[in-house]
């Protein structure tokens, strides 16, 4: 297996984790990171220089286009600079307007090797990096980053990614630009060893000689073209030997894991170790095969060395924390999915599972002020953490647990946080109907009925179907006094479920509220039998009680009649 190979089959991993948001970020300088966090004062500096492009050059075009065109440009030099830190030149900040001689960096020790940025934003799939036949004959490789955020004048944090690199040997031109995508880019963590390889070889002495391998393709306007053996050979040499032996361990490993063989993906990863032990990402990996085997000690151990050798592997946090999680050890997963939120505070995940995890050890108002947090970052976390809210929402803290009516403070303030929770999805998903119908209950409990009913209402509008909002939607009807309202929606609740034994229970109660006892006996019996099958024996019980209440009312007003 060549080293291109390899750098594309682990480029297409990362494609995978680039969507799911799982990336390996580093924040120290000349270390190979997969996501580069841009925010504060060097962002600050990097304004001031575009504002600069674009008062002089105002005249010639639109100022907030030359704005937003150089700070592009500048975030991508500034992702190159500190994956690669003093192995390159400078960001040059004297560059006229369109650059000058297509050539971004060159390294340190040899100026002869040039090196150009592209930065793009857009989706994955859209992104699209371009690079001419001139910048193609003056660099040795292009570096392409992706930004996630708009560009614009207020931004004040980026999040961008190494989206990967081309050798410029592996391009053919016909015409003066090649246009290409993520998924033609090889993994960027080869670039420093590509380029010092090729810093050392002694078969690299000028550009001019490009002008052998750059020719028009007879059929085709710009394709890749796979350099031969002899021309990888001098930049990869013996001495490269095991390091390409533990990727081709690696790679192995990935493809057992991928097909559920787990055991067989710890042993290729054991080879793998045995030739390079101070491999974070495989430490990681066979940790992540432990886990899956449910060895979550053994994981531990293995995210553990990975974090030892990497500090700021966040993906080994998120993991271990979630090995501890399942241990039973909560304190430690919060640790762990805390220290994930330092190095990357934009991981919805990690917020995620904290609140998971804080859920468990009652601290309440935590676990929603995480969910309110993850919900922000990630609308599609949407489900599980409405789930999840109300769940602390229904149950607070055990010793708390009070009457309907005579909440905690600490009660109070769950239900403040829940009804915000809910908001915020109904702002990113405003047809959510069970987002309505959550904040509904949150108002009821904090005694706002007529907003509840609002809420219940409009859930109702989204969709009719459902008995547990008109049930719901009744007993606030009843809190209000409102027999008559509440009945209805009893009623209609039935209609849908006509085995909703508490609809039927509490339509009782409304009927008996208005006098009407005898309908009052039919629907308490109805509960009776639906929770006797149900096996609910206290509600059975109660239900039983009723009706003998009733029944003996019912002879005492005859007998005084």
């Amino acid at each position: 297996m060549d080293w291109i190979t390899l750098l594309r089959s682990l480029q297409s991993d990362f494609i995978k984790r680039l969507t799911s948001g799982c990336l390996l970020h580093c924040e120290t300088e000349g270390q190979y990171s997969e996501l580069t966090v841009i925010s504060g004062q060097r962002l600050k500096v990097l304004r001031e220089f575009c504002w600069q492009m674009a008062e002089k050059y105002k005249r010639t075009s639109p100022v907030r286009n030359v704005f937003i065109s150089n700070l592009k440009g500048k975030l991508g030099e500034e992702v190159v600079k500190r994956r690669l830190a003093d192995f390159v030149t400078e960001v040059d900040y004297e560059r006229r307007f369109s650059g000058d001689g297509k050539v971004d960096f060159t390294l340190t020790y040899n100026s002869s090797i040039g090196i150009a940025v592209k930065s793009r934003h857009g989706s994955i799939d859209k992104a699209r990096w371009s690079i001419s036949s001139e910048e193609v004959q003056k660099n040795a490789v292009v570096v392409c980053i992706l930004i996630q955020e708009d560009v614009n004048e207020a931004q004040p944090e980026y999040h961008l990614f190494m989206a990967g690199f081309l050798p410029t040997r592996m391009i053919k031109l016909r015409t003066g630009k090649l246009s290409f995508g993520i998924d033609q880019l090889l993994y960027g963590s080869g670039l420093q060893c590509y380029l010092e390889q090729l810093q050392s070889s002694t078969t690299y002495n000028s550009y001019e000689q490009k002008s052998q391998i750059y020719q028009p393709h007879p059929k085709q306007e710009s394709v890749y073209q796979q350099p031969k053996n002899q021309l990888i050979k001098p930049y990869f040499q013996s001495s490269y030997r095991d390091a390409d032996l533990n990727l081709l361990y690696v790679k192995l490993g990935d493809e057992c894991f991928e097909k559920g063989q787990y055991d067989a993906a710890i042993t290729t990863y054991n080879k793998a170790l045995h030739l390079n032990l101070k491999d974070a990402n495989t430490h990681y990996k066979r940790g992540n095969a432990r886990y899956q085997l449910g060895d979550y000690e053994g994981a531990i151990a293995d995210f553990s060395q990975a974090l030892t050798i990497h500090p700021n592997y966040t993906l080994a946090y998120n993991k271990s924390g979630d090995a501890r999680y399942h241990l039973g050890d909560y304190e430690g997963a919060i640790a762990d999915y805390t220290q994930a939120i330092r190095i990357n505070p934009n991981d919805a995940i990690a917020f995620k599972n904290r609140a998971n995890a804080r859920s468990h050890i009652g601290d309440n108002q935590g676990a929603i002020e995480d969910c309110t947090q993850a919900i922000k970052i990630n609308p599609y976390l949407l489900a599980d953490l409405q789930k999840l809210t109300q769940v602390i929402k229904i149950h607070p803290n055990d010793n708390n647990v009070v009457n309907r009516n005579g909440h905690t403070p600490s009660e109070l303030e769950h239900y403040k946080r829940a009804i915000e929770v809910f908001t915020s999805v109904i702002k990113i998903s405003p047809n959510d109907d069970s987002a309505y119908k959550n904040r509904g209950q949150a108002r009821s409990d904090l005694g706002d009925y007529q907003g509840a009913i609002e809420d219940y209402t409009q859930a109702i509008k989204m969709n009719p179907n459902h008995p547990d909002t008109y049930y719901y939607r009744g007993q606030t009807h009843s809190d209000l006094g409102d027999y008559q309202g509440a009945i209805e929606d009893y009623t209609q609740a039935i209609k849908i479920n006509p085995n909703h034994a508490d609809a039927y229970y509490n339509r009782g109660h409304a009927r008996y509220n208005q006098g009407d006892k005898l309908l009052a006996i039919e629907d308490f019996q109805q509960a009776t039998d639906l929770y006797r099958k149900e096996g609910k024996l206290a509600e059975h019980k109660n239900a039983r009680e009723k009706i003998l209440d009733l029944e003996i009312e019912e002879s005492l007003d005859l007998l005084n009649f």
